[in-house]
C-alpha cells in the first residue's frame, strides 16, 4: 500500500476486501474529487470495464488519461497502450514507449517489465535507463514482416517474430490469469467449457493489454498483411501435460442459423496467428491432418494459417489440432484475424 493514497482510497480497499464494491467505488470517486491520482487511475480502470462498478467506458479512459497526465504510474502504462493501439487517442508507437518510460521511472512494475523484455538480453542492469532502453529499441526494425517460410499454400511458419525476453515476459502476464478454455459454439452464439478443449487460457482486453501485445499485433499484421484493426483480442494458451484441443476449425461455421448476420457484423474469422512461447516441452504438435502437416515451433517463431477461402467461406482442408504435451507445458500465444475492422 503506497502511503500517499488517501484514507478514502484506503478505506475502498478495505470494501472492496469485504465485498462491498458499490461503497468502494464511492469512496474512490470521492477520493478521484480530492484529487488522489492512484484512485482516480483506479476508477478509471473498473470504470472502462465495468470491474465491480459501472459501465461507463468514455469517463474510465478520461479518468486514466488525466491520471497520466499527473503522472501516476499505472495510468502512464495504460496510455501507453491506447497510444500504440490508437484506441482514444492519436496512434504514436515512439510515443508509448516515451510514456511506457515515464511509468518505469515512477516505478511502475508492469512498465519496467515490459521496457526490459525490449532490451538485448546483455544489456540488462541492476540501474536501467528507462528513457534510454525505450528509444534504443528498433521500432524500424521491428515494424516490418517477419520472414517466413511457406509449408502449405495456406499454412506459414514465421522465425524470428518475437524474442525470448518477450515471450518470458507475455507467459509472465498469463501467469495468474489462466482459466478453463471454453468453445465457441456459432449455433448459440456462447462459449462453453466443452471435452475437446481441456487445456487453460488467458485472456486480455484493452483494460489489460500491454505494448508489448501491441508491438507483437503490429507485426503480425504486417507479416500476413491484415490491418491491426481486424484483430481480435489476444490470448496465451496454457498446455499442460496430456491438455489438447482436439480436431477443430477456426472459422465461422456456415450451420450457425445466423450465420450471414455473424459474417455481416463480425466478419469471417480469416486467419489465425501463433506465437510458441517455449519450447522446453515434449510433444505438443500444431497438426493439420487433412494437409498432411504437423509443426513444432520454437520459442519465438510463429505459424500462421488462413483458416477461409478468399471469398470469405469456410476451407474445411484446415481442420487442426493441439496435441498434447507429452512431458512440461506448451504456452504459446494465439491471435484471430476477421476480414472486417473490428474497431477504427
Amino acid at each position: 500500500m503506497s502511503p500517499t493514497e488517501s484514507p478514502d482510497f484506503r478505506a475502498a480497499r478495505q470494501h472492496d476486501a469485504e465485498g462491498r464494491h458499490y461503497e468502494a467505488v464511492n469512496l474512490l470517486a470521492r477520493a478521484t474529487r480530492a484529487g488522489d491520482l492512484a484512485a482516480m487511475s483506479e476508477l478509471g480502470h473498473r470504470l472502462m470495464t465495468g470491474d465491480r462498478a459501472p459501465a461507463l467506458e468514455a469517463d474510465g479512459v478520461r479518468f486514466i488519461i488525466e491520471a497520466a497526465q499527473g503522472g501516476e504510474g499505472r495510468a502512464l502504462a495504460r496510455v501507453a497502450a491506447f497510444t500504440a493501439a490508437g484506441a482514444w487517442v492519436t496512434q504514436d508507437w515512439a510515443g508509448a514507449l516515451r510514456l511506457l518510460a515515464r511509468a518505469a521511472q515512477v516505478g511502475e512494475p508492469s512498465a519496467q517489465g515490459q521496457l526490459a523484455s525490449l532490451q538485448p538480453e546483455a544489456a540488462s542492469s541492476a540501474t536501467p535507463d528507462w528513457n534510454g532502453i525505450a528509444a534504443r529499441f528498433r521500432l524500424d526494425e521491428w515494424l516490418r514482416p517477419a520472414p517466413t517460410e511457406a509449408l502449405h499454400e495456406h499454412v506459414h511458419r514465421v522465425s524470428n517474430l518475437a524474442s525470448a525476453s518477450m515471450c518470458r515476459w507475455l507467459i509472465g502476464r498469463a501467469q495468474g490469469r489462466l482459466e478453463r478454455a471454453k468453445v465457441y459454439d456459432s449455433v448459440s452464439r456462447s462459449e462453453m467449457v466443452h471435452e475437446m478443449r481441456s487445456n487453460t487460457v488467458a485472456n486480455f482486453n484493452f483494460s489489460s493489454f500491454d505494448v508489448v501485445q501491441l508491438l507483437l499485433q503490429a507485426r503480425m499484421a504486417l507479416t500476413c498483411r491484415y490491418p491491426l484493426q481486424h484483430f481480435e483480442a489476444p490470448m496465451v494458451l496454457h498446455y499442460d501435460v496430456g491438455e489438447q484441443i482436439t480436431p477443430h476449425f477456426d472459422f465461422i461455421d456456415q450451420n450457425a442459423p445466423d450465420y450471414e448476420q455473424q459474417i455481416r457484423e463480425q466478419g469471417q474469422r480469416m486467419v489465425t496467428f501463433l506465437l510458441y512461447l517455449n519450447d522446453d516441452y515434449e510433444g505438443g504438435e500444431t497438426t493439420f491432418p487433412d494437409l498432411g502437416l504437423s509443426n513444432r515451433g520454437h520459442t519465438g517463431e510463429g505459424l500462421y494459417f488462413i483458416n477461409a477461402l478468399p471469398d470469405g467461406k469456410p476451407d474445411r482442408r484446415m481442420v487442426h489440432t493441439g496435441s498434447p504435451p507429452t512431458s512440461g507445458e506448451k504456452w504459446i500465444v494465439s491471435q484471430f484475424i476477421r476480414n472486417i475492422p473490428l474497431r477504427a
